[in-house]
């Protein structure tokens, strides 16, 4: 409608997002978690593929990653922030488990003493890779939904893959440097080379699984899009 000055007012439309009364969300959640918990579990164990240098959760983590996307996109970053916070409340819990497991007496036999040893050698570790992943993954993923809702919020529902790759890029980044400067030493990494190896091979692997994981991305957020009463669109 023209304005009294003679020239027409445009108003972007408000970006989209479903609420979380629908039982997608709380599925998505779940699998973010149990990823997280397990990749927690695999990165005290370091890693040699030739001449990378990575660690045993490094097949897992980028799945964390490509959900806190599609969340961000469906539910807004609230919702995403939330799922970010109790996913790591359920990993510090699992930590705590841990912990309990190992401390608590065992058999003191042969076959008891060896199954305390490998209890402790496994899980040992993984409280400080808890706190690494918990202040990586709050940091590089908080960044990562922030950056995908405030690209959406110019783009409305066009160039879902320019905010997928480009949140991406530096949610991994902050991820990647937090993670590796804590977790390094409980894998293993003590010198300066293999330490840039590990970092660089882990941000390069995570961002190319991320890019390589988009066309399967923009189907899942277009499907759930679809199926959220709440959403109101038809298409991501």
């Amino acid at each position: 409608m023209p304005s009294p000055s003679g020239s027409s007012t445009l108003s972007k439309p408000a970006p989209r997002f479903a609420s979380i009364g629908s039982p997608y969300f709380g599925i998505m959640l779940a699998i973010m978690a149990v990823v997280l918990i397990l990749s927690n579990i695999g990165a005290s164990k370091g890693v040699v593929l030739g001449p990378i240098i990575t660690d045993g959760g490094f097949f897992l983590f980028p799945l964390a990653y490509i959900l806190g996307d599609v969340m961000s996109e469906v539910y807004g970053f609230k919702v995403a922030r939330k799922a970010i916070i109790t996913s790591f409340a359920l990993s510090v819990f699992a930590s705590l488990c841990y912990w309990i497991i190992i401390v608590l007496p065992g058999f003191t036999d042969e076959y008891g003493t060896s199954k305390q040893a490998a209890i402790e050698g496994a899980l040992g570790p993984v409280p400080q890779i808890v706190l690494a992943s918990l202040l990586a993954f709050l940091a590089g993923q908080t960044i990562n939904s922030w950056i995908l809702v405030r690209m959406k919020a110019r783009t409305g529902e066009k160039s879902l893959w320019a905010r997928l790759m480009g949140s991406s890029v530096v949610g991994e980044l902050v991820d990647t440097l937090i993670f590796c400067s804590i977790a390094a030493s409980v894998i293993g990494i003590t010198d300066v080379g293999s330490f840039l190896n590990y970092a660089l091979a882990g941000f390069v692997y995570k961002t190319a699984v991320e890019f390589l994981f988009v066309p399967v991305t923009v189907l899942v957020v277009g499907w759930i899009k679809k199926r959220e009463p709440s959403y109101g669109v038809s298409a991501a």
